[in-house]
């Protein structure tokens, strides 16, 4: 890594990374607010890339700050070396020290939990173990079929009309509703949390309300899994050797249906979006000179569903890019950015096609642990659609379409389509 130069005396505070713009005022580039959105974020990281190197002082809400890794091996020792970078939001001084409001939409993220995404270590290995066998007894069989079935009577609520929105109508639901009868629920408790989930990840004043409905929700099928186990992923973590208590199945779950349903659709929607604007794709895709996978992965390298993803928290002070870390600071994977990174791409700037050598579902001993899963539902999903409905154009110019406002997830707001006769 490239070793930063000391701050001066009287620079910037530890827990206010970045570069002052005048003495006593450290510049941190917001990640939130009007305009950053699925278009603006990308010449955001360029522009950051190009004035601060692979990481970047940003801000995530007025007074929280961050570092955003955009390096792609920076971000590869971030994730692999939790002797230096801790999971634990408890060691993010701001938080340690009371000086995250309580009702911040943060929290809905970065707020502890007794959950995978929290812990390191021994602790982590023992939740993941859970929920990675879990997981694994998931039969893919019976869950292609699944979502063909659950694809092809969404497609047929649609089918007859002359214009569909992809996104509400197709890409929202079908991960959602997937999921759900994965873990055991039934079709109201789809919609709870479906609803519950986009509100978490909205980044906005209600998401901390729907981080709790979320969990209320989830509470009660955990409680009625351990009254009537089935063959689900539920009943399996509430059995599982780890013997993980109540709080804890009910957290993982939380951060699985979290993570599965949002990553999902925007990597179905965004799949459906290039191939609807970009006929060199379409035309490799039909011709056999790519395939699906191929494009989903293209896909992963460019653009990522989930940006962002926090966070990481420096255990003691390091250098890392052109920067100095302290202890206690709070570090964001940047995904998107790092699939960017020069470092990493040819020549010409594009991720060489079946290279799956991406960051998009994190990397170290905390990646993503239900990467074949959400493969099989998104390539399932466009499969199904490409079939039934072949004649589908865009209905709007590509620039007109509509992204979703959020610092961690890159997701398109509607997908307005026309259907053929």
């Amino acid at each position: 890594m490239t070793a930063a130069p000391r701050r001066p005396r009287g620079g910037n505070p530890p827990d206010h990374p970045g570069r002052p713009d005048r003495p006593g005022r450290p510049h941190h580039t917001p990640l939130y607010g009007p305009g950053l959105d699925g278009d603006g974020l990308p010449a955001l990281y360029e522009r950051l890339r190009a004035e601060h190197g692979p990481v970047a002082p940003v801000a995530l809400a007025p007074g929280a700050h961050a570092w955003l890794v955009m390096g792609y091996e920076e971000l590869l020792r971030v994730t692999r070396r939790e002797q230096d970078f801790s999971h634990d939001p408890r060691h993010w001084r701001p938080l340690r020290e009371g000086r995250v409001p309580a009702d911040s939409p943060l929290l809905a993220f970065l707020g502890w939990r007794p959950a995978l995404m929290f812990a390191d270590g021994r602790r982590h290995r023992r939740m993941r173990s859970a929920v990675a066998d879990a997981l694994g007894r998931v039969d893919g069989g019976e869950l292609g079929r699944l979502v063909r079935e659950t694809a092809d009577r969404l497609i047929d609520a649609f089918a007859g009309w002359r214009e569909a929105d992809l996104v509400p109508h197709y890409a929202h639901r079908l991960p959602a509703r997937v999921v759900t009868r994965l873990l055991g629920a039934d079709e109201p408790v789809s919609r709870k949390l479906a609803e519950a989930v986009a509100g978490t990840a909205a980044a906005n004043a209600d998401s901390v309300h729907a981080g709790r409905r979320l969990e209320r929700v989830l509470l009660a099928l955990v409680r009625e899994k351990r009254r009537a186990p089935g063959p689900d992923i539920t009943s399996w973590l509430l059995t599982h050797p780890a013997s993980l208590r109540e709080e804890e199945v009910l957290h993982n779950l939380a951060v699985t249906v979290v993570a599965a349903h949002q990553t999902t659709k925007n990597w179905i929607a965004t799949t459906l979006r290039l191939l609807l604007t970009d006929p060199a794709l379409r035309s490799s895709l039909d011709g056999g000179h790519l395939t699906l996978d191929e494009a989903l992965d293209l896909v992963l390298w460019r653009f990522p569903p989930t940006q962002n993803l926090p966070g990481r928290y420096a255990l003691r002070d390091v250098r890392l890019g052109r920067q100095e870390v302290r202890a206690g600071d709070m570090l964001v994977l940047g995904l998107a950015a790092a699939g960017r990174d020069p470092g990493v791409l040819p020549a010409c700037g594009r991720p060489v096609t079946g290279n799956r050598a991406h960051v998009a579902f994190g990397a170290g001993p905390h990646a993503c642990p239900a990467q074949p899963q959400a493969r099989l539902i998104a390539r399932t999903a466009v499969e199904v659609l490409r079939r039934r409905l072949p004649g589908l154009r865009l209905a709007v110019p590509e620039e007109r379409l509509a992204w979703a406002s959020s610092p961690w997830t890159r997701g398109l707001a509607a997908l307005p389509v026309r259907l053929a006769p």
